[in-house]
């Protein structure tokens, strides 16, 4: 069984070695490639002022977060949850350099020491689209992910679409898997059909939609790094 956290954060500001707090943490679990239904989404108190400029980013206000819980009365509710996983992190520095601050204060070690290991989709994008912007909600547009209720930053939304960004990026096919049957592996079955008795018509590709799949299978090549095996054979006349 593979468990996977895509895990988001949302913080005072953005220095975590000069005071800056976690203010929300979204975590929502994958298992086998498949969203599990299990989340964990927090907001805290951070014990300080929120920066403006980060206020204009998530929405999240002092008022808001007076009573809410502190992070030392969460850690090990979160802990727990993580604990074990795979956590894929966009930008993963950022989010861990936080957390790793916040156990830090508790004494209670590091976050790699209580998850299998840490993953960042912000290098593994880097790799499968170089020299192009990365962020999340570009991800978004460039896989087709609707992000389109992303208005501010929030943790939880910002973890399911990272989710699906992941996915798409790691060639996932999840709306193909066929369930098991009751008592037994799954099966496909359909009825044999004689394709002799149609007359089916070749239509010939025009230029643009050959260059439109030429593309297609440069982006494909391109996110398995080379190692398609297409162009090693010669089409057949």
């Amino acid at each position: 069984m593979t468990r996977q956290i895509f895990f988001d954060t949302e913080t005072t500001g953005l220095d975590a070695d000069k005071g800056d707090r976690i203010i929300e943490i979204g975590c929502l679990e994958m298992v086998d490639r498949r969203l599990s239904g299990n989340s964990l989404h927090l907001y805290l108190n951070p014990e300080r002022s929120i920066h403006p400029d980060a206020v204009k980013v998530h929405g999240l206000t002092d008022k808001f977060l007076a009573d809410k819980p502190k992070f030392a009365e969460v850690a090990d509710q979160l802990l727990g949850f993580l604990r074990g996983a795979e956590l894929i992190i966009h930008n993963a520095a950022f989010d861990v350099a936080f957390v790793n601050a916040e156990l830090a204060r508790l004494r209670r070690g590091a976050i790699a020491d209580v998850v299998d290991r840490i993953t960042d989709s912000l290098s593994m994008a880097r790799e499968l689209f170089p020299g192009k912007t990365n962020t999340l909600d570009a991800l978004c547009r460039r896989l087709e992910v609707d992000n389109s209720n992303r208005t501010l930053h929030g943790a939880l939304l910002d973890a399911g679409l990272l989710a699906e960004v992941y996915i798409r990026m790691t060639r996932g096919q999840d709306s193909l898997v066929i369930e098991p049957q009751e008592g037994g592996a799954a099966r496909l079955e359909a009825a044999a059909i004689d394709l002799s008795s149609f007359d089916l018509p070749v239509v010939a590709p025009s230029e643009g939609e050959l260059a439109a799949h030429q593309l297609a299978l440069d982006e494909l090549d391109r996110a398995c790094a080379g190692k398609t095996i297409w162009r090693k054979f010669e089409p057949v006349a």
